[in-house]
């Protein structure tokens, strides 16, 4: 059973606006939680290496107490953007719980773990549901909409569910229609011709003047590319050009731009970047971006090193951001939210090193930095809203289990056999 990766998001409730779903706050018990950790000291002092067992064992207590609303079913990811007269984005509710469902999965017993499984189901029925919404639907609001993200997490869920045989058997047709209404609404939701995926998009939705998001477009092509491996129609000219959009976000120095240029910037140096596109700016998405090329067989290993290491050199550019206010500020533009995603995206780049001992000392490296941010109570959180907890702690159980996991499925066009027609891709 082959899989691949994901990126970010969720909330509460709101009936008028969002078609029914039942309006209920959850901010008294956000309020009651911990601060999440700030970083004040740098370099970070080190904390005693991880025991794996033992923090799986905790997040998953921590994400599990997370899970909220009236049936206690979703895990609000909370950002500072709204919509509707002031309610969290259906996306972000949509996207946290799927990605919430996916580091419960992702733990080792998950099978045995009756809290974890009833908490899936849950978590997986509000997904099914909440797709309904009239937010989720294939469209766009203006020039800012954050649907995309559910979309995507959305599609990597269901299919982790299916290869993982763990879909409940009364909503296996649920499941396989939504499969299918997802990548249709991702292929539809494509930037025309420039290609790639955004959830800002100021010359209008379907218009090619907008540029694609490096850290948006490549986990939707690693969920499409899922969804090819378990033999769905994907068309391949949506796929090529959003790795062109990728492949042109890539500057000289090895760092990818927040959003691909019309023009290719691979010969532009650094001195020449706008802030935004430094090469310390994309330390938390470089790395998915080099992944996602490789899979595709654009790729090089060597670049995908490059990346993992800069990640590391980066760090504290990533950390000073970490739970603090604020989104894209200078000097490199990085938002809170790209902490975690960035521990996520360098353990799958890690795996697909050839090299062993690389991987094996790149494992225990990223274990170090990951336990640098553990809260007190064992949950991860890059934002500064207690229940992002529960898309953090997911990102992190992922990250510490990532080499026993899956790995994500590869690309080719039609023309060519995928080679994830090989081992564990359904027949």
């Amino acid at each position: 059973m082959r899989t691949p990766w994901l990126a970010v998001l969720c909330c509460c409730l709101s009936l008028p606006a969002q078609g029914g779903l039942a309006k209920k706050s959850a901010d008294a018990d956000d309020k009651a939680r911990a601060a999440p950790l700030r970083f004040t000291e740098f370099p970070v002092p080190e904390p005693a290496p991880l025991e794996v067992d033992v923090a799986t064992k905790a997040a998953i207590a921590a994400l599990l107490a997370l899970q909220e609303g009236p049936d206690s079913d979703q895990w609000p990811y909370e950002g500072v953007y709204r919509e509707d007269e002031g309610q969290l984005p259906v996306g972000y509710r949509v996207g946290g719980t799927a990605i919430a469902c996916l580091g419960l999965v992702a733990a080792p017993g998950f099978r045995d773990d009756a809290a974890r499984v009833a908490a899936v189901g849950r978590g997986l029925t509000f997904v099914l549901k909440t797709l309904e919404a009239p937010r989720m639907q294939i469209a766009f609001e203006g020039t800012y909409d954050v649907r995309g993200w559910g979309h995507i997490y959305a599609l990597e869920m269901l299919l982790q569910l299916q290869d993982a045989q763990a879909v409940p058997e009364d909503l296996h047709d649920a499941v396989q229609g939504k499969v299918e209404w997802l990548i249709q609404a991702l292929v539809e939701s494509a930037i025309p011709k420039a290609g790639g995926w955004n959830y800002s998009r100021p010359r209008g939705y379907l218009s090619a003047a907008n540029t694609a998001s490096t850290f948006m477009t490549a986990p939707a092509l690693q969920a499409l590319f899922h969804a090819k491996a378990r033999r769905h129609a994907v068309p391949d000219e949506v796929i090529t050009q959003a790795l062109d959009a990728l492949d042109r976000a890539r500057a000289k120095p090895g760092g990818y731009a927040y959003g691909a240029p019309a023009k290719s910037q691979n010969e532009v140096e650094e001195e020449d970047l706008p802030f935004m596109n430094l090469t310390p700016s994309s330390a938390a998405r470089a790395t998915v971006c080099e992944t996602t090329l490789l899979l595709a067989g654009r790729g090089d290993v060597g670049r995908l090193q490059t990346a993992i290491e800069r990640f590391f050199t980066n760090w504290d550019a990533l950390a000073v951001r970490k739970s603090k206010q604020g989104t894209h500020i200078k000097p490199y533009g990085i938002a809170p939210y790209y902490f975690l995603f960035g521990h996520l995206y360098a353990a799958q780049a890690i795996e697909q090193l050839p090299d062993v001992a690389k991987r094996d000392e790149l494992r225990a490296r990223l274990r170090q930095v990951l336990a640098r941010s553990r809260e007190a109570d064992g949950s991860w959180n890059d934002r500064q809203f207690g229940r992002s907890g529960g898309y953090g702690t997911a990102f992190a159980i992922m990250t510490l289990h990532m080499p026993h996991l899956p790995k994500p499925c590869e690309w080719r066009p039609s023309a060519a056999p995928s080679a994830d027609t090989k081992a564990g891709a359904p027949k």
